[in-house]
């Protein structure tokens, strides 16, 4: 409750547009240009439903003026449905938090390795050896995690939001171009 209207607008810009924008592409093209739209439009559905749907359990019994806010989905789990599903549903928040969290590490681990490859590729060419593991860069990932959440109020930073919205517009816009030139 105590953020702007500029810092909700870059919260929801780098949640829709920050991990997507990166696969997208190669979603699209793994599905073709029939079904990859498609997908998207499905999924872009059933977001605004499941938005539709936790908005109206942000206040309780009238979504528009109920006296009980719910601020959080599992708080909202537990009016609606009880203390044992509100436990249900956190375990499948907390596993869909871990399992996001390894798939980011994992992800970013390969991407430094891909950059040193295309740098080394350059460098020597493609007889060098070229070859990185991906567990240096997976603990190097777990360390820089450890001490940026060693920042006091790192929540409450407004600019953080602001700064990752930016980044997620640069990446569309650089995928753009690369997309562009590579049809011309």
């Amino acid at each position: 409750m105590t953020g702007t209207i500029w810092t909700g607008i870059a919260h929801i810009i780098t949640g829709v547009i920050g991990a997507g924008v990166l696969s997208l592409a190669w979603s699209t093209a793994q599905l073709g240009w029939i079904a990859g739209p498609l997908a998207i439009l499905v999924f872009a559905a059933i977001t605004q439903l499941s938005i539709l749907l936790l908005c109206d359990c942000y206040r309780s019994p009238d979504p528009a003026r109920g006296p009980t806010r719910n601020p959080s989905l599992i708080q909202a789990v537990n009016f609606y449905l009880g203390k044992t599903k509100q436990r249900i549903c956190a375990i499948f928040v907390l596993e869909s938090f871990y399992g996001g969290g390894i798939a980011y590490t994992i992800v970013t681990s390969s991407s430094v390795k891909a950059i040193l490859r295309s740098n080394c590729y350059h460098e020597e060419g493609h007889d060098g050896n070229c070859k990185y593991g991906d567990n240096v860069f997976m603990v190097i990932f777990g360390l820089v995690q450890i001490i940026v959440s060693q920042i006091p109020d790192f929540h409450n930073m407004a600019w953080l939001s602001i700064i990752a919205a930016i980044m997620s517009f640069s990446y569309a816009f650089i995928g753009f171009g690369l997309g562009f030139a590579t049809v011309i």
